[in-house]
């Protein structure tokens, strides 16, 4: 179900759940709708209106949001090169977000 209402309540198995993995940030006033999972390390930015899935080290801007560039595990947004200039991780493309290359 995505249009929960506080007034008819059904149970938490009537709703879709969302997920938030590991290390996900979530700014402030951001909203996620029912069902989306929001990936690890992503970084949604405050305001943003979620409205599908968000792929792992994705940084989420805008109403609704769109990937406008990816953050590394540390917090740092990441350069075209896809090496975090701060602790120095690598990454590369895998499905729909990123993964590190173990050196």
């Amino acid at each position: 179900m995505l249009t929960p209402r506080s007034r008819n309540p059904r149970g938490s198995a009537a709703y879709a759940r969302t997920l938030v993995k590991e290390g996900a940030s979530i700014g402030a006033n951001a909203m996620v709708l029912c069902g989306d999972t929001i990936g690890c390390h992503a970084l949604i930015a405050a305001g943003a209106v979620v409205t599908c899935d968000v792929g792992d080290h994705a940084l989420m801007c805008g109403i609704p949001a769109r990937q406008t560039g990816w953050v590394c595990e540390c917090g740092t947004i990441l350069p075209d090169t896809l090496r975090c200039p701060e602790c120095g991780r690598q990454y590369q493309p895998a499905g729909t977000g990123l993964k590190e290359v173990q050196p």
